[in-house]
């Protein structure tokens, strides 16, 4: 067994969890339409907790699969990243980054912003659960869907789509190599140009100037030094939403938003039509 066969059979296991409830908190049915759209305006506060919870018992699920024992088992790094790594004798060492969302509450507003260096042996992938209770706001979590998308692959959708020098420019961490690994950065990030029209028709000329098609993104110390060219020349601001994974159009993720959002709706139908919340029920 190698790298890609336990992320393989981890994302079939994974995919086995649409339309698993897990047994962590059940809320109680609301007793009246009031108390239940009173319940809807505030279970979003719910979701970080049942998110992490439901992260923790993916990781469990996972190795009570008994194919895995043989060669090692998940374990969860808290803090690390990414949220899980499986620990054996296979290398590179397979490993999920795990995201709960409750899609109820807003976008997927989990961050992505790890190097495409990070994942040069594609060894890591996103696993993205959409939950909702079990009749929409109240009952036991349920995973609605589940997506799994190599880690290398959302790096490279996120820069290809936020990347558009001198606009904007997509960096790469400083080489922190020597640090200790709790020192050491692997994270990108985004800068906005915030100069003058005149100042950047200057940097449009610049750009026009680099070799090989110098707007397409390149992880590269080569590249990067163009681009830290253009922020000691310009003036730049750092972009705090930089990265959300709802925004970097990932055909993967795109797709699951699409079966999430339907999901929800004909959730929302039936709760509507089952009249559990009539004067007379």
């Amino acid at each position: 067994m190698n790298t890609q066969d336990v992320i393989s059979l981890a994302t079939q296991y994974l995919a086995d969890l649409s339309g698993h409830t897990f047994d962590l908190l059940d809320i109680s049915k609301p007793i009246s339409p009031d108390a239940a759209v009173n319940l809807a305006k505030v279970i979003s506060k719910l979701s970080p907790l049942l998110g992490n919870l439901i992260e923790f018992n993916t990781v469990e699920f996972l190795n009570k699969k008994e194919i895995f024992p043989p060669f090692g088992e998940w374990k969860r790094q808290d803090p690390g990243f990414p949220d899980t790594v499986f620990i054996g004798n296979i290398q590179p060492t397979p490993g999920l980054e795990i995201k709960a969302w409750f899609p109820l509450a807003t976008e997927i507003t989990a961050r992505f912003k790890d190097s495409q260096n990070h994942f040069q042996f594609d060894q890591t992938y996103v696993a993205l659960l959409a939950w909702l209770p079990e009749a929409v706001i109240y009952g036991k979590p349920k995973i609605l869907d589940v997506c799994v998308v190599s880690g290398y692959s959302v790096a490279k959708a996120r820069d290809d789509h936020y990347h558009n020098p001198p606009d904007y420019l997509v960096l790469e961490p400083e080489d922190t190599t020597q640090r200790t690994a709790n020192l050491q950065q692997t994270n990108t990030s985004g800068y906005k140009f915030k100069g003058t029209e005149e100042e950047f028709f200057e940097a449009e000329l610049i750009v026009g100037s680099w070799e090989n098609d110098g707007r397409s993104y390149k992880p590269t110390q080569e590249y990067q030094e163009l681009l830290r060219e253009l922020t000691t020349r310009f003036k730049y601001r750092l972009d705090t939403n930089f990265a959300k994974m709802d925004r970097i159009v990932h055909p993967g993720i795109e797709s699951f938003k699409e079966r999430v959002y339907r999901a929800c709706f004909g959730s929302f139908v039936k709760l509507l039509l089952s009249g559990r919340f009539s004067k007379s029920g």
